[in-house]
């Protein structure tokens, strides 16, 4: 056998070794989790209280050696207030998106599959190292027609992975709905299904990243990537290198540089939401980086919903209805989102939860986003609770991601320290609404990225 045989072998055996690997993984993390939430469960029902210390460790050590969407569903279970004990929500909040990389024989097949044989002669230069790692892809850093470029390259065997996490988040989210009926989670478990999924279709993200770039091309400030469409395919997404310091590494910046990232970032996310029905679902510090000159660069645009403006215009009634005291408005904004028939009791617990997510945007002072995080966490316990006591609530699947990107985005603030007037920025935002406005600029933008309405195009979608 010649060296190059060698190689291949090896390369061979090492892919099947992986393959096996992540298999064996996958298994031990059903029997864990399974044998951890049983015990959990149980005690719960009985009315007996678990340290959870034991427990979150062993679901911890069977998470940590996994990529896959499986990180994001562990975090979403450790934010629900009162679902697990603390002890839980703690170990599960310390695992990284950040996963270990590839090494280069699998990305030398990885990317001999997306780009052909031949593909390292399409680079002037490719490093070898991941710059960048995370849940379901590992981004490298090439040259190409004199430029530097970013690859983002899809692990292998992805789409299974997907679907044994979401067989995953089903068992958990049944063994909820068994004992706690305060969120009834079907519509979150179709929602996040369709989500996950599209995540992996890197060819509907590269139409995104051109969708944001149209939205915000006269946003100071921001700046998108550009995709090469020569260099990219379902799984490979190859888009102009964007120089920069992660968010998250500016938390002890001078105020001033903190407050502009800051106010760069809520009109690249509040923007798109109220102008064009559009909202990117994944905030966090690792999806953005800033340049040397205070350019905040966007990175990632697998997780975009678009929203109907009805749904639009809920929201800044509700808004407007906190601002006003106007009880009517209130009501009508959650009727129009489809909560019918609501007690008065209901109302009152969902006005309490409406109050501490506007709270910031009512203030019209100079502030952080949440001043008072301890008490936010007895508010959102106790409206947990509430809600558990008059038999729940089924959540429509637009707020999914709503609330999972209010609660992202809002920790990048807090993270940032970033200390602004939040109200009159939002007021800024909102003044000039119309749904007929809205639904006009959404068709436009859509049109041109040559994508559809991802409400509906989630009911051509299979939950799993």
């Amino acid at each position: 056998m010649n060296m190059g045989q060698d190689h291949e072998k090896a390369d061979q055996e090492a892919v099947d070794t992986r393959i096996g690997g992540q298999a064996r993984r996958h298994a031990r993390l059903g029997l864990e989790a399974s044998r951890v939430a049983a015990r959990y469960v149980g005690r719960r029902a009985s009315g007996r209280q678990d340290d959870g210390v034991s427990g979150a460790t062993d679901l911890v050590r069977a998470l940590g050696g996994l990529k896959g969407p499986v990180m994001k569903v562990a975090q979403l279970l450790a934010a629900v207030p009162d679902l697990l004990p603390p002890e839980y929500a703690k170990q599960l909040s310390t695992l990284q998106a950040d996963a270990p990389p590839m090494g280069w024989l699998f990305v030398r097949r990885r990317m001999a599959a997306e780009l052909g044989p031949d593909w390292q002669d399409r680079f002037e230069a490719f490093g070898r190292k991941a710059a960048h790692a995370a849940s379901l892809g590992q981004v490298h850093r090439a040259r190409v027609d004199g430029r530097d470029v970013a690859l983002k390259l899809q692990y292998p065997d992805m789409a299974s992975t997907v679907q044994a996490d979401l067989k995953q988040l089903r068992f958990f989210l049944g063994l909820y709905g068994r004992y706690d009926r305060a969120i009834h989670t079907s519509e979150v478990y179709a929602e996040l299904a369709v989500r996950l999924q599209e995540e992996l279709d890197y060819a509907r993200e590269r139409r995104t990243m051109r969708m944001f770039a149209d939205m915000l091309a006269s946003t100071d400030g921001v700046r998108v990537p550009e995709p090469v469409a020569a260099l990219c395919t379902e799984r490979l997404l190859t888009m102009t290198w964007l120089e920069g310091r992660r968010l998250g590494e500016f938390a002890d910046a001078p105020q001033e540089v903190r407050d502009q990232a800051a106010l760069r970032l809520f009109h690249a996310w509040y923007q798109p939401f109220y102008w064009y029905g559009v909202i990117h679902g994944d905030p966090h510090p690792g999806n953005y980086s800033l340049a040397a000159d205070g350019t905040l660069n966007l990175l990632d645009f697998g997780c975009v919903r678009t929203f109907e403006a009805r749904f639009v215009e809920g929201v800044i009634n509700l808004y407007r209805a906190k601002r006003d005291g106007d009880k009517e408005l209130a009501v009508a904004a959650y009727e129009s989102w489809g909560f019918t028939g609501l007690s008065q009791e209901m109302l009152d617990v969902l006005d309490l939860w409406a109050d501490y997510l506007y709270a910031p945007l009512l203030d019209d002072q100079t502030r952080p986003i949440q001043e008072a995080t301890s008490k936010g966490r007895r508010v959102v316990v106790h409206v947990h609770r509430e809600l558990r006591r008059l038999g729940g609530v089924k959540p429509p699947r637009e707020f999914v991601l709503v609330d999972r990107a209010a609660i992202g985005l809002g920790s990048v603030f807090t993270t940032l320290g970033a200390r602004l007037n939040w109200h009159r920025l939002i007021e800024e935002i909102m003044g000039g609404f119309s749904k007929e406005g809205l639904a006009r600029n959404q068709r436009r933008a859509l049109q041109r990225a040559g994508l559809q309405a991802a409400d509906a195009e989630s009911e051509q979608h299979s939950a799993g």
